[in-house]
């Protein structure tokens, strides 16, 4: 697969964990760990998608009682994420 140059702004910090990292890999450079690290993210937010319209799939698959059940549930537990 061909590569793309592009300039990417870092920290002095990141840029030192990064040549960190290459070193204890053995590699010259971090292009490939920055390399790595997009394509996780890109996987992760695509993930998160995915889990969304999952998620939404099922809007309406509880009814009656189970789905009063789950609403109280819900709203007591959004209740205490309002406390902490």
């Amino acid at each position: 697969m061909p590569f793309m140059r592009t300039t990417v702004e870092l920290t002095d910090d990141q840029r030192a964990e990064l040549l960190r990292l290459a070193a204890r890999r053995g590699i010259k450079g971090f292009s490939q760990i920055v390399q790595e690290a997009v394509d996780e993210y890109l996987q992760h937010e695509g993930g998160k998608e995915q889990a969304i319209a999952a998620a939404l799939s099922l809007q309406g698959s509880l009814v009656g009682e189970s789905a009063d059940r789950f609403e109280e549930r819900v709203r007591s537990l959004r209740e205490l994420w309002r406390c902490s």
